[in-house]
């Protein structure tokens, strides 16, 4: 079984722990102390809320600020568009923001939501038709109904 853990900067720990739960995930308080937070989405997807001191010993690389640099875009799949709504609000309600307009591509609807620290995290649904079939498939199928 493959884990995934994804490692992002925060200025505030303390912050990131109270807005990432405000989206409805929780804390593992095993590997959570004063450098970082494992913020648990489900059974296979973590996030580590790392402060930038800590982060920065993770690389030889010189690491960015994710309010003015893009590293790497995240996005974790919903149930439905209306759970993507409610946690793109839960996440604003928190202090987080909206930095782009939703996204409807007819198959996948996607909402984009800044953490405080200015790490993206794509929220979406797609259609379970469209994952069986591909998405040019599920249009062609849409447009005949």
């Amino acid at each position: 079984m493959t884990h995934i853990f994804v490692n992002i900067p925060t200025s505030d720990l303390e912050r990131s722990k109270a807005f990432y739960t405000a989206l409805g995930a929780s804390l593992n308080p095993t590997f959570t102390d004063d450098n970082a937070a494992c913020i648990v989405w489900d059974d296979n997807v973590y996030f580590m809320a790392v402060t930038n001191e800590y982060f920065a010993t993770f690389t030889d690389k010189k690491t960015v600020d994710p309010r003015t640099h893009a590293q790497v875009l995240i996005a974790l799949s919903r149930e439905s568009r209306a759970a993507v709504d409610e946690i793109i609000a839960a996440g604003v309600a928190a202090g987080g923001s909206e930095p782009t307009e939703p996204k409807d591509y007819g198959f996948m609807y996607s909402r984009d939501l800044d953490d405080p620290d200015g790490n993206g995290v794509e929220f979406f649904f797609m259609e379970p038709a469209a994952v069986d079939q591909g998405p040019d498939a599920y249009l062609a199928e849409q447009a005949k109904a």
